[in-house]
């Protein structure tokens, strides 16, 4: 990771003054290029009857006309939405509109276990049937080319509205409503679905609609399109709506997420309203969702909010024991010294896939895919990535081979299969690895400053939101800061506290599961980034950081030790000159799971500089290999050896191996990718097992043949100590375990005797 600081043109001192701004706002605004009379008078003034006009947006007057004659009519009116919570909203809005002009609506949410997602042609067929003589499609639809060419051979409409990527061919419906439609003259083309829904229910209504205003925010912000522009309307009109919204299952959905009226911001609908509306499509039928959102009674909303909760805590409670379940797979099969990972269990949830694959990226910094088996027996999956690893271009080669259904972007993307092919897709996909090693980029906004910070800085902050996609929360840095009153909290022990003390002030400053930082690397921290928030304790209410990432320096010694034994800390920091590796294996390893610079990355063989700040990264092979490391010249050694390339991680025992050569001898011709799915009947990890087959071969009790594993008949009678590879495995092993385990006084004695 590296940060960047935001660099803008400085207001004019007679906008500063026109506006009030104090000097951080004003700071604030400049480096997010808002610096004319016109973008801040937007800014601060805009409403929804500024937003541009429906006309521009593609085929809206056709689209409006059909709607207004299917309503005139009494024609049967389907809406087609989707299961998130923009897919939610955007149907609520459709439907409340179209309610209100006394359409004969009805609408229609997948299923994400039965149906998928967007368009389905069982479920066109469906409604075709049931008389629907016009299909609207909400946040979805753009792909839906043999679903609407079915309706239109039917004698129905369909008029797609979507924000999605059009692809080359597009459904011949009667109106595509789309904001992002080439060569439209709509000026904005960020909308989520439910922006597109509101702006043509402004168009059927001729009204701004703003009652709406606070649905078109939550698919807004739980969509992640942009909230500046048209969307710095959307968002901030919306909250206003919000706080005062008198749809009682909105207020009951609030109450229920422990919110306060009147005080809820984007962060609260982001993190806690948009994630409930999502959590019910993830375990079950969105349609409860909507059936809350459009509720006029107070009791039945309340009724409905708690289901929406229960289904919520479920969705935690499921993700929480999926990813744990995932960790578990991954650290018993050794899977840490791999470039990607493809982990599976036919007993994980599917609605949870995409956020524990979010969760397994953020941990291990190795694009991921989890996968399950579904009640068809067909394998369901979801992947994400990391930067620089585009996703989609790694899998879409794979897809005719591999395969049944993929779609997805750069980041993240969703597949189905056979159980059978998983083995494969594992190799595959390691085999596509091929990362752009340019570390990923963070940018802060300017130090902050230490003098008047009060819970009032947040009013000055809060004057350049509602923050989000395209217009971040502002990040500061807090450089060289003296760190005090450290402590660790949570139940396990996951977040760090601290006070941030500079001359003229000081910050509390909270890291969220930042485990890694232990007090030990307290003198090594350079800066310090945070967001600004409020904490409230004992009725007291007091400025506080949140921490958004670190970096590090050598700590500031009179007398600095020559090496520095930091073996129990499982964090990289940021600051040496060279990161040395004995094993050419961890290239790409310690470059993808430390985000460590390239450049910055060397094999011990090819290392010929000196005077340098280096890091022992990867443990050698063997003593002659780390003498010969202790031969350079360095300004200071960090001792690490995070990494190394057992094998196996102990030497299975005698009865394990017995146990895997009477499975060859009954079960002839298997490939060793059909062991990785016997590993668990077996009782051991695929790692041992191909440790084992290795031995075997080597002792001629088993043989390969065009990739089948077969046993000898009548093999030589050798015991198990005579393989040269267990012998040289165990001797590894051995010796990792030793530097790994030598006390650190022993050892900073040894390396000091021997570096120049």
């Amino acid at each position: 990771m590296e940060w960047k600081k935001r660099s803008g043109a400085e207001l004019p001192a007679d906008l500063v003054e026109k506006y009030q701004l104090s000097p951080l706002t004003a700071k604030l605004f400049s480096l997010r290029g808002i610096n004319t009379d016109e973008q801040l008078e937007f800014w601060f003034n805009a409403t929804e009857d500024d937003l541009a006009d429906p006309k521009l947006m593609h085929d809206m007057t056709k689209a409006v006309e059909r709607i207004t004659q299917a309503v005139d009519s009494g024609e049967k009116i389907m809406i087609y939405g989707d299961y998130d919570a923009d897919g939610i909203t955007a149907t609520t809005i459709m439907m409340e509109t179209l309610q209100i002009l006394g359409a004969d609506v009805h609408y229609f949410i997948p299923d994400r276990f039965r149906d998928g997602y967007g368009p389905n042609l069982a479920a066109y067929q469906k409604i075709v049937a049931d008389g629907t003589k016009l299909i609207i499609t909400v946040d979805n639809g753009i792909t839906g080319v043999e679903e609407v060419a079915y309706a239109n051979s039917q004698g129905v409409d369909t008029i797609i509205t979507d924000h999605h990527t059009i692809q080359e061919v597009v459904p011949n419906s009667y109106a595509i409503v789309h904001c992002n439609y080439p060569g439209q003259a709509y000026p904005f083309d960020d909308y989520c679905g439910a922006g597109v829904a509101y702006t043509i229910c402004r168009e059927l209504m001729q009204d701004s609609m703003s009652e709406l205003l606070d649905l078109a925010m939550i698919g807004t912000i739980g969509d992640m399109v942009k909230v500046s522009g048209e969307g710095h309307i959307l968002v901030k009109q919306g909250l206003a709506i919000l706080n005062q919204t008198q749809r009682p299952g909105l207020r009951a959905l609030i109450k229920q997420a422990g919110l306060t009226m009147r005080q809820i911001d984007e962060t609260d609908v982001g993190f806690n309203l948009a994630p409930r509306l999502n959590a019910v499509g993830r375990l079950a039928n969105a349609s409860l969702a909507v059936e809350l959102l459009l509720c006029d009674d107070e009791t039945e909303a309340e009724e409905l909010a708690i289901q929406v909760e229960e289904l919520n805590d479920e969705r935690k409670a499921l993700t929480d024991g999926v990813f744990a379940a995932c960790i578990n797979q991954v650290e018993r099969h050794n899977w840490q010294t791999k470039n990607t990972l493809v982990i599976y269990d036919s007993n994980f949830h599917e609605g949870v896939l995409g956020l524990v694959a979010n969760k397994i990226v953020e941990k291990y910094h190795k694009p991921t895919i989890v996968l399950t088996k579904n009640d068809a027996g067909i394998i369901k999956g979801s992947g994400r990535s990391i930067t620089g690893f585009n996703l989609f271009n790694a899998l879409n080669p794979l897809k005719e081979d591999l395969l049944q259904k993929f779609g997805g972007h750069d980041f993240a993307c969703g597949l189905s299969m056979s159980v059978d092919k998983i083995a494969d897709l594992r190799a595959a996909f390691e085999d596509s690895f091929q990362v752009e090693r340019s570390l990923a980029v963070e940018y802060y906004d300017c130090e902050l400053p230490f003098t008047d910070l009060t819970p009032a800085l947040m009013t000055d902050i809060a004057q350049v939101g509602p923050f989000g996609t395209d217009n971040v929360q502002p990040v500061f840095s807090i450089t060289q800061a003296k760190i005090t009153n450290y402590t660790v909290m949570g139940n396990q022990k996951q977040h760090v506290r601290f006070q941030a003390n500079q001359s003229d002030g000081k910050l509390a400053v909270v890291g969220f599961n930042k485990e890694f930082l232990t007090k030990s690397l307290l003198p090594y921290i350079k800066q310090v980034f945070v967001k600004l928030g409020l904490n409230t304790y004992r009725g007291r209410t007091t400025l506080q950081g949140i921490m958004a990432g670190i970096t590090f320096d050598t700590p500031q010694l009179t007398v600095p030790a020559p090496v520095v034994d930091l073996r129990q800390e499982e964090y990289i920091m940021g600051f040496a000159d060279r990161y040395l590796l004995f094993d050419e294996k961890n290239l790409t390893v310690a470059a993808n799971t430390f985000a460590i610079a390239s450049d910055k990355i060397t094999l011990v063989n090819d290392y010929h500089a000196s005077g340098e700040v280096a890091v022992l990264l990867d443990v050698p092979h063997n003593q002659a290999e780390f003498d010969q490391a202790l031969t350079n010249s360095y300004q200071q050694l960090y001792l690490r050896f995070l990494l190394d390339q057992l094998p196996v991680k102990k030497i299975p025992n005698k009865a394990s191996f017995g146990q895997v050569l009477k499975y060859v001898y009954a079960h002839p011709n298997l490939t060793t990718n059909d062991y990785e799915q016997v590993a668990s009947f077996l009782g051991l990890d695929y790692a041992s097992i191909l440790f084992i087959l290795r031995v075997f071969f080597e002792l001629k009790f088993v043989k390969f043949d065009q990739g089948k594993i077969t046993g000898i008949k009548n093999p030589p009678q050798k015991p198990l100590s005579s393989s040269k590879y267990l012998a040289a495995t165990q001797s590894q092993i051995e010796f990792v375990q030793t530097l790994r385990q030598m006390p650190s006084s022993e050892l900073l004695m040894y390396v000091n005797q021997r570096l120049k």
